[in-house]
């Protein structure tokens, strides 16, 4: 059974690619596919354990046929084949590979337990997510600083690839999230998803 509090992330990627058979052996030249991965070890893996506390969106603009939503909410309870997925930190580039070869024109389609792939826009999730009356944040290096901000409950944090967010994209976000700043350096994607859950889960502890 899984209990809030929950966070989540959505993750952008303007070059991860949008078909399976473009993921190759070299992942730095599959759209920095290899960025995405970093991504997803960064939402979910503690030291030999898996969070069940957090869900991840990733939304991939790059060839043939963009956008991709890719959502992640892994199962961590029963037999392994059955009930869930066996995820490690290498095999998530066959993951999410398998993920993109399984999508379905006009369908939200679950891969494998608690695994989705369906045709979505970023601007378009969000609004989504904002209509329900979620808590968006938004990783701005001019916002909030993250450890003074009033993080609500069940939040979800946007940030981009090493691109970053598109610029109309981003200018429209602005509109409905809130943005929060991990400090002025500039940290990979991964690295910015550990430090915020870093945050919350000190917030939780205390």
């Amino acid at each position: 059974m899984r209990n809030p509090p929950m966070r989540e992330f959505i993750y952008y990627s303007r070059t991860a690619p949008t078909a399976g058979h473009y993921i190759k052996e070299d992942l730095q030249a599959s759209g920095r596919i290899d960025i995405a991965i970093h991504t997803v070890i960064a939402a979910f893996f503690l030291s030999h354990k898996i969070r069940t506390d957090t869900k991840l969106h990733m939304i991939f603009a790059g060839p043939p046929t963009p956008p991709r939503h890719l959502e992640l909410f892994p199962v961590t309870e029963g037999i392994t084949g059955e009930d869930k997925i066996y995820l490690s930190k290498k095999n998530i580039s066959t993951v999410l590979k398998r993920m993109l070869y399984k999508y379905k024109e006009g369908k939200k389609n679950e891969v494998f337990p608690g695994y989705w792939i369906e045709k979505k826009g970023f601007l378009e999730l969000a609004h989504e997510l904002n209509k329900e009356g979620r808590n968006l944040y938004m990783l701005d290096s001019d916002g909030e600083d993250i450890r003074k901000a009033d993080i609500k409950s069940d939040p979800i944090f946007i940030l981009g690839d090493h691109k970053g967010l598109p610029i109309k994209e981003y200018k429209r976000l602005k509109q409905i999230c809130i943005p929060v700043s991990i400090g002025k350096r500039t940290y990979f994607a991964s690295q910015t998803i550990a430090i915020v859950n870093n945050e919350l889960d000190r917030r939780e502890d205390t």
